[in-house]
């Protein structure tokens, strides 16, 4: 019997979960139409691939489903300077959401999520290294670890995140204050411990990553239409039709890799999905970004640093506010107090971003075919991990 093989895919959404399907298809010879509003090597684009962390990160297994943040939960939301803030124009369209979180916010839940995280993301890495063998990343990557650093004040959670992380056999090494700033002595001392995870690696610039892949899904004989996407449908058994504004386009198979975006899709399909959006934001500290060899976590705070060539790039929080709400003040000054709690010698920041974090109750992604048309391929979810 002959090998199967896809006539044509379509894929809406040019974001990194897009662009790395895309390539992977080209690469097996599979024709590829990327959609999106946007055009990926637009300078003035900003996506979730610009304003990212930039941590590649296969140890970050543990969410939000824990039942050691639950009692806390409340008082993070209540307080101005903490790492969890919401939007209360928002909560009616979350009630949903939060059911189905407080369901899975148990041991057994997030063990689970733990174990798949921790396979995913250790394939995901495995993907990365195969496709930067194939890309220019000078100047783009570093391998010198990621350090996460904490007080002694929930000492219960740390020991927790140590433990899981353990059982899954991911390598870490404990660091006490003294060895932390060892590694970075240009850290204000207002931490106890931390630990690095030695073999880690962090983008330098995450869009100008996006950039390559992209360019590269190019070359190999991808195509790229810029229109804005308002309809999906699976017409038969094998054929599928993504709808713009003004025109049709056929497929045997569509993916939907909108990111936050996608469940205005997906509700068209009859799947009712509790998909919701973590919004997070960053800044920069133009010339700042010698101060920190490697990217700084701060556990107690919801905060980390990275060093890129942007700048020092602050980053952090979460909020709960859906896609439309403005950007909060709040949470931007948050971050720059957090950054000058670390690094008191931080001067003006620049740069001001708030970007969307597809999230679900469980934070797992939902990655396959949908339960209603099996020709259309959901891709979204990934939160904080892109």
């Amino acid at each position: 019997m002959e090998n199967y093989k896809c006539k044509s895919v379509g894929i809406i959404g040019s974001g990194i979960q897009g662009v790395c399907i895309g390539l992977q298809l080209i690469k097996k010879g599979i024709p590829v139409t990327l959609f999106d509003r946007h055009d990926p090597l637009s300078s003035e684009y900003k996506p979730a691939s610009y304003g990212n962390a930039g941590h590649f990160s296969p140890y970050a297994v543990l969410q939000f489903n824990r039942p050691d943040i639950l009692n806390d939960v409340p008082k993070m939301i209540l307080s101005s300077y903490g790492p969890l803030a919401l939007k209360w124009n928002y909560i009616p369209k979350m009630i949903k959401w939060f059911v189905h979180y407080f369901k899975n916010c148990n041991e057994k839940s997030m063990l689970h999520t733990a174990k798949y995280m921790h396979q995913i993301l250790s394939l995901s890495n495995d993907a990365y290294e195969e496709i930067f063998q194939e890309i220019d990343t000078s100047g783009l990557i570093e391998k010198k670890g990621i350090i996460y650093v904490w007080t002694n004040k929930n000492l219960k959670s740390r020991k927790l995140e140590i433990k899981v992380r353990n059982d899954l056999g991911i390598e870490q090494k404990l660091l006490t204050q003294k060895e932390v700033l060892k590694l970075e002595p240009n850290l204000k001392p207002v931490f106890d411990a931390g630990v690095i995870y030695e073999s880690a690696m962090h983008a330098r610039d995450p869009h100008g990553i996006l950039k390559q892949i992209f360019k590269l899904y190019l070359k190999k004989g991808g195509k790229f239409i810029q229109t804005n996407i308002k309809n999906i449908e699976q017409l038969t058994i094998n054929e599928t039709v993504i709808r713009s504004e003004n025109e049709e386009y056929k497929f045997e198979k569509s993916v939907i890799a909108s990111g936050a975006f996608s469940k205005k899709l997906t509700d068209q399909l009859g799947e009712n999905i509790p998909l919701d959006t973590e919004r997070g934001y960053h800044v920069h500290f133009k010339g700042q970004e010698n101060l920190i060899s490697r990217p700084v976590i701060f556990l107690d705070r919801g905060f980390g640093m990275t060093p890129m060539n942007q700048g020092l790039r602050a980053v952090g929080t979460v909020e709960l506010g859906g896609l439309k709400n403005p950007p909060s003040e709040k949470r931007i000054k948050y971050i720059i107090n957090c950054a000058k709690e670390l690094l008191p010698q931080l001067g003006k920041h620049e740069d001001e971003w708030l970007g969307f974090r597809p999230t679900l109750p469980d934070f797992l992604p939902i990655l396959g075919p949908s339960l209603k048309n099996k020709n259309i391929i959901y891709a979204f979810g990934h939160q904080h991990l892109g």
